[in-house]
């Protein structure tokens, strides 16, 4: 099809009449999905004149084209231009055609014709505009639920292909079509801008390239060269060369051995990312998520993807399961995006399956390699090529899945190699994109709760291969996916560093700003996710059993304290992109028993439901998925479990004080500072669901009268989270008892696990991150920097009256038999090892 001046009219009649009779053939089988524009619109729909860019000249696009935009009541591509601009008896341009039957080559042309003769026809006419609106045709590119091979093997890639294999692609793929407009572009405006026509012609020409590529990058992926090419690259990358040479003067090695090592360590390190295997695995995943999750629900996709555009994506979720690899890819790919190269431990690098991952965009790091001075320049400079490629990435920036639940502390790793690789070329913005990951059932559950009671933790092996069959034979509920609010490096490197743009490169020396500002993206990304997290009806259901004795419930209380905990998180201050379940109360409970996580106690006096045999400490890492959303509203609660009537003024001093330590364990956005009208806010929506009670007369809230469904309501709302204050005050408690500048940091967190463990089993409860390891040391940290705890020279921890007493303030909320207890048990330095004797 020729890019050139006007024909002749007839000639013009009898190829308009034989393309639509071919568009007419073609429509028979081929179903296109429109993609609007940022704003929504599908090209231009007033009087202005419209021509149609395509990037490659092919005519079943065009056809394809030429259907939506008649359905759509709008220009069409093979009608003439409207006037004054009919300049052609078409609406559409080409950038590229190629020539040739069997092998095809791009013709040598610079610019298209009918564009620069757009450009003329604008530049001699200042009153007239004419829109270019540029739209992408992808063939395949729209997987459905098919289980077909063929359509997998003939879906878009960047590959050059003949006209023979377009028709194949369009024959078998032709359902699964998606036109994808674009903003339109205006001349008018391009040439306001500079009335010289060469120069517009090669700008438009070149924005137009460019736009082309980013879309379909964003939507299939980057066009990767060849992998040993690639590690060429990065074996050759001057930081690289330094290493090796470095490592051959430290080994005593020649510095060919030492480059030997460093393209070992690139081979271990590099994806072998494969288009045609990303297709294949579609299938498999596709029918696998579908037998293990029923459903996978998405939320916040769209507001994501319009920020996609244009940037270098690096996805962020948090770990909760092995699932998390394939969810998120498969989720991308099925809605138009490209799947991203996934940093993955070494440990999964197993014999047979590390390969096939590999092909899936899986590139392999080591848990530690601080002191591998070579292994970490390999890998700094991996990364950063694959930036400059424009390879979406995907990283855990927690290091390891979570097993309590919780969000672990970010590690800063990972995050200070993309800010590196991206000022040493900052060719495409960075956009930091979190992701919540939840499910109803995990599928490593089990293995998690064996984990947290002290056994090993198991490595993978290929037979774990050989139990997937247990999988699929059980219930696991939905997943649901949910995107935050996205991060741009940008905006933080000219908060910390404003002249950065004037640098040109990587400072040589470690930057005073740097670590402060990876430690403010890490916590600003883990409370992006929390800020979006997705609250199931097994989350909902973990948090009202666990707070009872006995994890069981009368049923009609059960439903109305789930309805409660629905309603406190939708109208609280995380409200904004929280997603809740919509099931109805009722639903809800009965989807646990579908679940087999509950079962139910008939009795005369009314069901009971509780927890099923063996659920109940697995059950605790879904209360914990969704802990952050009710800890203030629980807070609160604590402070009326000893006492009907409590001081507004003592209310917000002891919140004020326990705030940062619940602040720095559940990632909550908002500063010590601004926490006061969080806390009013929560205190109002608890006086509407009628759980407390102010008097103008003396100040004081009162909670629900003694007996009442409110009195019961609160109760269990405070005992959702008092597990999490008893061990504020295990940590305070040991301290006290062995007195300031006793005990070193370590034989603190040791004293405080076994305080715990303990108490854990005399109380017949079991909640694992009641006696966790991190999380006891997260506490202290925080302690130590708020300057609570401080290190003598004799590396023992002190501390003045203001730890001993928000020690003494836990009276107001802990009774006084666990108050009593946890001292008792609390030991001091030496005493437990004597007691083992």
């Amino acid at each position: 099809m020729s890019d050139t001046a006007p024909q002749s009219g007839f000639l013009s009649a009898i190829k308009l009449r034989w393309n639509l009779l071919l568009r007419w053939i073609l429509n028979l089988w081929v179903r296109a999905r429109v993609l609007p524009d940022l704003d929504g619109h599908s090209g231009v729909s007033d009087d202005t004149p419209v021509c149609y860019m395509l990037a490659d000249d092919a005519l079943s696009s065009i056809l394809i084209l030429d259907k939506v935009c008649e359905q759509q009541n709008i220009a069409r591509p093979l009608l003439p231009m409207r006037e004054p601009a009919a300049l052609a008896p078409r609406s559409y341009a080409v950038l590229r055609r190629w020539k040739g039957l069997l092998v095809r080559r791009p013709e040598p042309r610079r610019n298209s014709e009918l564009l620069a003769q757009l450009v003329a026809h604008c530049a001699a006419h200042e009153q007239e505009d004419i829109k270019l609106v540029p739209v992408t045709v992808l063939v395949g590119r729209s997987p459905d639920s098919s289980d077909s091979w063929a359509k997998v093997l003939f879906t878009e890639d960047w590959e050059v292909i003949g006209r023979f294999r377009r028709l194949l692609s369009t024959l078998i793929n032709g359902r699964d079509t998606v036109v994808q407009f674009s903003r339109p572009i205006s001349l008018r405006q391009l040439l306001d801008e500079g009335p010289d026509r060469a120069i517009a012609l090669r700008k438009v020409s070149r924005l137009l390239r460019v736009h082309f590529r980013r879309v379909k990058t964003a939507m299939i992926g980057p066009d990767l060269s060849h992998r040993r090419t690639m590690i060429d690259a990065v074996v050759k990358a001057p930081a690289v060369r330094e290493a090796i040479a470095e490592e051959a003067r430290r080994t005593d090695i020649t510095v060919h051995k030492a480059e030997d090592q460093a393209r070992e360590y690139a081979l271990e390190i590099a994806a072998n990312y494969s288009y045609t295997f990303v297709r294949i695995a579609y299938l498999t995943l596709n029918w696998f998520l579908r037998r293990v999750y029923g459903e996978t629900r998405v939320h916040h996709f769209e507001r994501f993807k319009e920020q996609a555009l244009g940037r270098e994506i690096i996805y962020v979720p948090c770990h909760r399961s092995h699932a998390d690899y394939i969810l998120l890819s498969f989720l991308l790919y099925v809605r138009g995006l490209a799947v991203p190269h996934i940093a993955a431990g070494i440990n999964l690098n197993l014999p047979v399956v590390g390969s096939i991952i590999r092909m899936g965009g899986a590139f392999y790091l080591r848990r530690s390699f601080r002191s591998q001075k070579l292994y970490a320049a390999v890998f700094a400079e991996y990364v950063s090529h694959i930036m400059s490629e424009g390879v979406p990435i995907e990283y855990f920036i927690e290091g390891t899945r979570s097993r309590t639940g919780r969000l672990l502390q970010p590690k800063g790793g990972m995050l200070v190699m993309t800010v590196r690789a991206y000022l040493r070329n900052p060719a495409k913005p960075v956009l930091f994109q979190p992701v919540y990951l939840g499910y109803e059932k995990l599928l490593e559950g089990s293995s998690y709760n064996k984990e947290l009671a002290g056994a090993a933790k198991k490595k993978e092996s290929l037979l774990d291969l050989f139990k997937v069959h247990r999988i699929l034979g059980q219930n696991h509920g939905e997943a649901h996916v949910s995107f935050g609010d996205p991060i741009l490096l940008d905006d933080l490197l000219d908060q910390y560093a404003p002249e950065w743009r004037s640098w040109g490169g990587v400072p040589q020396d470690k930057p005073s700003w740097l670590t402060p500002m990876v430690n403010d993206l890490g916590d600003r990304i883990m409370c992006a996710i929390n800020a979006t997290a997705d609250v199931n009806p097994v989350n909902l259901l973990a948090t009202a059993l666990l707070a009872t004795p006995r994890h069981a419930m009368d049923e009609v209380l059960l439903a109305e304290q789930l309805a409660l905990y629905r309603d406190l998180i939708l109208m609280g201050p995380l409200a904004g992109r929280v997603t809740v379940t919509e099931r109805s109360p009722e639903d809800m409970i009965q989807h646990g028993f579908e679940l087999g996580l509950l079962e139910r106690v008939t009795h005369e006096l009314g069901d009971i439901v509780r927890t099923a045999p063996g659920e109940a400490v697995g059950m605790t890492y879904y209360r914990n998925n969704s802990a952050h959303l009710l800890v203030i509203p629980s807070l609160v609660a604590c402070c009326f479990l000893r006492q009907r009537a409590f001081a507004r003024a003592d209310l917000e001093r002891l919140a004020n004080d326990i705030y940062p330590f619940l602040r720095a364990e559940l990632y909550l956005p908002w500063d010590p500072q601004n926490f006061g009208p969080v806390l009013e806010q929560t205190v109002q929506q608890m006086i509407a669901a009628g759980l407390l009670e102010h008097s103008d007369r003396d100040g004081m809230l009162r909670r629900a009268e003694g007996g009442t469904r409110e009195a019961t309501q609160i109760n269990l709302l405070a005992r959702s989270m008092l597990h999490t204050l008893e061990r504020f005050y295990i940590t305070f408690a040991v301290l006290t008892k062995n007195g300031s500048g006793r005990l070193s940091r370590s034989e603190l967190e040791r004293l405080c696990i076994l305080t715990a463990q303990r108490i854990s089993l005399l109380q017949e409860f079991d909640a694992p991150e009641y006696y966790d390891k991190v999380l006891c040391r997260q506490f202290i940290g925080e302690l130590k920097r708020l300057k609570l705890l401080h290190v003598n020279h004799d590396n023992r921890l002190e501390f003045d009256e203001r730890l001993a007493r928000m020690g003494s303030d836990a009276r107001l909320f802990l009774e006084k038999g666990v108050r009593h207890g946890i001292i008792q048990v609390a030991p001091e330095a030496g005493t437990e090892a004597a007691a083992d004797r």
